[in-house]
């Protein structure tokens, strides 16, 4: 018998992707409101708490109001949005985050996803602070760019506008620049550090896709740790895993050399190179001998950082194939 799914704000943009990735799965049966109720409470409630699942696709006054409607205890929830990110009970949906999680994961059944930015950053760091190699009182610093889409509906908004020039022309925006960015109480709790990392986004002008970068000091660690071993540590974190991969050295120099325009390279790290899926890969680039590191990790910012990351995890909730529309 398919598993029953609501997806409450299944207009939104991640609400759409989770729905595609969904659609046509004999195991689960998609339950919809009638647009006219959207609003209504008890129509609302009423979906919540009769289905196997929900997804709350909302804004995070909207997914905490979600949540109040509902008093069925077998009803499992899945919420993509900020609300309850470092809620103690709730449970990190970032699977691979650390050994056991994905049985709590399995065990609970109620999971907040992580957000896009965090799931790069944590991906990344989350190990090299477990094991020692960096330090979890490290001031860090954390940039990148991500697809306007990272932004939600305004920004799409405003960067796919036409005629021109209605729209924006900016072809690249930082933004968070109150350094308040609502990852960052994820990215400081999910990883151990003591201190909040300094982090500078920005979007470009392109759909989705996105680089979440984290330089280091090497030679200011205790442990001075190589480049070598900051990729071993993060290729025994990561391996066996489906959706986190690790760039091998080898892979690594070839990125190098195309970027420094040898022959026979024409690779390149490109933000939307694991667009549509649920995958997240993470290099380790630096410079040996000045003891400077810089760690990248490439994701779609609707897959692995919101959407895919919402269906590994009903899937876990469910006791199906983790991978399953994946």
């Amino acid at each position: 018998m398919a598993h029953t799914v609501f997806i409450d704000g299944e207009a939104g943009t991640t609400g759409l992707q989770i729905r595609q990735r969904l659609e046509g799965r004999r195991d689960l049966e998609l339950v919809s409101i009638d647009p006219a109720k959207r609003k209504d409470p008890a129509a609302r409630a009423e979906l919540l708490n009769g289905v196997d699942a929900a997804i709350l696709c909302l804004p995070d006054d909207g997914a905490r109001e979600a949540v109040s409607l509902i008093t069925n205890p077998a009803v499992k929830i899945v919420d993509p949005s900020t609300a309850h990110r470092v809620d103690s009970a709730w449970v990190f949906g970032f699977p691979e985050w650390k050994p056991g999680h994905r049985e709590a994961i399995v065990a609970s059944k109620r999971i907040t996803n992580p957000g896009c930015w965090s799931t790069g950053f944590i991906g990344l760091m989350a190990p090299l602070v477990r094991d020692g190699l960096v330090p979890a009182d490290t001031p860090l610093s954390v940039h990148g760019v991500s697809g306007y889409s990272g932004g939600g509906r305004g920004l799409i908004e405003e960067f796919e506008q036409q005629p021109a020039p209605k729209g924006t022309q900016d072809a690249y925006r930082a933004y968070g620049l109150t350094l308040t960015h609502k990852h960052l109480p994820e990215m400081m709790g999910y990883t151990g550090l003591q201190h909040r990392p300094l982090f500078a986004p920005a979007v470009g002008r392109y759909a989705q896709g996105m680089l979440v970068e984290i330089p280091l000091h090497l030679w200011a660690m205790p442990k001075r740790p190589t480049l070598g071993a900051l990729r071993d540590s993060l290729a025994a974190a990561y391996e066996g895993e489906a959706f986190v991969s690790v760039a091998s050295e080898a892979e690594c120099a070839a990125l190098e050399k195309a970027r420094s325009g040898a022959a026979g390279y024409n690779a390149d790290l490109d933000p939307e190179a694991l667009n549509g899926t649920n995958r997240m890969k993470l290099y380790v680039f630096g410079n040996e001998a000045e003891g400077e590191a810089r760690l990248v990790a490439v994701l779609d910012n609707l897959g692995k950082g919101a959407s895919g990351a919402a269906v590994q995890n009903l899937n876990l909730i469910l006791g199906l194939a983790e991978g399953e529309g994946l």
